[in-house]
Formats: C-alpha cells, sequence, structure tokens
C-alpha cells in the first residue's frame, strides 16, 4: 500500500531555506516591519515554490483574524443571463489573492436579504458584494453597516454604500458614435423600459452624441419598449411604416436587436446595406451568431466583480465615492454599414431564395 505523501510544512521551508519558521512565516504572511531582508525574502519564497508549500488557511486565518472569505450576496441572479459575468470576475481577483467566495442568493425581501447576510457574517466572511442584474436601486438592512460592503450594479437611497455601476451614459454615447461615424445622420433609438436607470441612462448619451455631431434631434425617433424581442420587432414594424425611415438603428439591447433583425429581414431588407443596427449588452450567445454579427455595447459586469473584490481586498472601501462607473465597452461588428444611397420600396414582400 503506497502512503499518501506528505504535505509540506513551514517547518520544511524553514530547514530548506536555512532560517527559522518565524521567518517564514513573516515572509508569508508579508508582515511589515519585520526587517527581513530582501535576499532572505527571495531564499525563502525559492524554498516555497521548490517544495510545494501551501499555507494552512485555517490556521492563517486564525492568526491574522481573517476568514480569507468573501460573501457574494446575489438578488435574484441564479437565473440572470449576466451573473456567471459578474461571479467569474469576482472569483477570478479573490483566487489570486488566495481568498475565496461564499455565494448566496436572495429575493428583494429586506427581511430575506437581513437573514441571508446575518448567515454570512456568521460564517465570518472578511467582507461582502451586494449584487443585482438589471441596475437599480436596492434596500439594505442594518446590519449591512457590521462589515465592509461593497455592491455592484446597483445603489442606495442617498449612496450610503458605495457603489460600482456601467457607465450606461457614455455606452449610449459610444453605440451612437458608431452609426454616426459610418455616416448615419437618420437614427432611431428603440429603447428598453423608459422608467429603467439603464434607459435614461443610454437616451442620455445617444442625444449628447447627437447634439455634439450637430444633428437635430428632431430628426431622430425614439420609441420605448421592454428590452424584449417582441418590442423591438414592434417597434421596427413602425418606423419602417414612417414616412422617413431611418438609415440606422440603436436598440435597446441585443435582444431588441434581434427583433429589429426579424422585421427587417420580413420586409426583404439587408442589413447594413438597408438599414444597419447597434445593439447593446453583447450577450454572448446571442450577439456574435447573429449574421450579420451584431454591433453591440459591452456591459462590465466581469470587470465590476473584479473591481468589487480588489478594492475590497486592498481594505480602501471606506474611500470610495458614492458612485464608481466603470466603462461600458463598443464591439463594432458588420451590422453597422454606410447609409443607403436607395429609397426602401414600401411594404416589400419577403425576399425569396
Amino acid at each position: 500500500m503506497v502512503e499518501p505523501q506528505r504535505r509540506p510544512t513551514m517547518a520544511d521551508v524553514a530547514r530548506h531555506a536555512g532560517v527559522s519558521p518565524t521567518t517564514v512565516s513573516f515572509v508569508i504572511n508579508d508582515r511589515p516591519g519585520s526587517g527581513i531582508s530582501e535576499y532572505t525574502k527571495t531564499r525563502v519564497l525559492a524554498a516555497v515554490e521548490e517544495l510545494g508549500y501551501r499555507p494552512n488557511q485555517q490556521a492563517r486565518s486564525l492568526a491574522l483574524r481573517r476568514s480569507r472569505t468573501i460573501g457574494f450576496l446575489g438578488y435574484e441572479m441564479a437565473t440572470a443571463p449576466f451573473a456567471g459575468r459578474t461571479i467569474s470576475g469576482a472569483h477570478d481577483i479573490a483566487r489570486h489573492h488566495d481568498s475565496m467566495l461564499l455565494i448566496a442568493h436572495t429575493s428583494p425581501d429586506i427581511r430575506q436579504v437581513r437573514r441571508t447576510l446575518d448567515d454570512l457574517i456568521e460564517r465570518q466572511v472578511d467582507a461582502i458584494v451586494m449584487a443585482v442584474i438589471g441596475t437599480r436601486r436596492i434596500l439594505t438592512p442594518t446590519n449591512v453597516n457590521d462589515i465592509p460592503t461593497i455592491l455592484v450594479n446597483c445603489y442606495t437611497v442617498g449612496d450610503a454604500l458605495p457603489s460600482l455601476l456601467p457607465d450606461e451614459e457614455t455606452g449610449g454615447r459610444d453605440a451612437t458614435r458608431m452609426l454616426l461615424d459610418a455616416g448615419h445622420r437618420r437614427i432611431a433609438y428603440l429603447a428598453g423600459l423608459p422608467g429603467s436607470w439603464a434607459t435614461r441612462r443610454r437616451l442620455k448619451g445617444f442625444r449628447a452624441e447627437l447634439r455634439a455631431a450637430g444633428v437635430d434631434e428632431a430628426d431622430a425617433t425614439v420609441l420605448f419598449g421592454d428590452f424584449h424581442t417582441e418590442s423591438g420587432y414592434n417597434l421596427t414594424k413602425t418606423v419602417l411604416d414612417g414616412d422617413s425611415i431611418p438609415t440606422g438603428l440603436f436598440c435597446g439591447n441585443d435582444r431588441m436587436a434581434l427583433g429589429a433583425y426579424l422585421a427587417i429581414l420580413e420586409r426583404g431588407l439587408r442589413i447594413p446595406e438597408d438599414i444597419s443596427v447597434v445593439g447593446y449588452d453583447d450577450q454572448e450567445e446571442l450577439a456574435s451568431i447573429l449574421r450579420p454579427p451584431l454591433a453591440t455595447v459591452r456591459l462590465p459586469y466581469y470587470e465590476m466583480g473584479q473591481l468589487a473584490v480588489r478594492h475590497l481586498i486592498a481594505g480602501d472601501v471606506g474611500g470610495l465615492p458614492g458612485r464608481t462607473y466603470v466603462p461600458c465597452v463598443p464591439v463594432l461588428r458588420e451590422s453597422v454599414g454606410p447609409p443607403r444611397s436607395h429609397d426602401l420600396p414600401r411594404r416589400a414582400g419577403p425576399a425569396t431564395g
């Protein structure tokens, strides 16, 4: 019977490096004021690498009075399409710093949030990330003040907690700029829900970019939908039936852009030769597989997850402003081309093969 290989200990590292176990502990834990020379640190770290030593996290946590665990509290994120990006970003930074995520799920009900938060605190997490999909204001229980906390894609009344939010206004400008740079001046914005935080910010950016380009806002159509494919389809049919058919569409999200594709192709028209289309979100299973691939703006869910944990580990959450805006990234694909130089047929029938 083969005995399992013994796990290297701190004493093994000390013997290998020719130093005391206390010196090894100071180097591994990066203890300030230890007076250990860089030469000795290098020897200790080389011994750690050669032996494959990994600290006993339970003992290390007791010594440092930290669990090296971050609680991730998601509001109704279990089935949300972008939840994985946020969690992946948070996990990658935590793992890089030899920490772990403890993920919990809750509804927006303030009593359930309090109970779930209490559960995480009782498990001695060092800090909390609270995250949602679909930017909005949330209520937080008073026990959130018992532990360092940062919000992702949400905010509180009076910005009582630091929040990381997507820079939707600049994202709206960037989406509009893709069409303007291609030469479009008759642009319709098929927006999402009129009351949503994201819609308001993107619309502000849309209008600001038109003004910056010297385009009269009166020449731009704005219609509101609900972020679903059917509303994109219906709104596109509306603009195609109008007196002044736009050459470019900016859609509230990629699902609405899918609806726009269906309505455009149903009329026997081509993308981008007859109408250019820009979406928003960069929904992985949708934007890149449409034909032509959809130009869009990527929401920074992964980056917000990363940044949240980076701040918590750095211990600088208390110095953050109420809101930090994280850039959204424009992704130019083949659904944008120059504006058409021809008149469109009215109520053309479906294209025939």
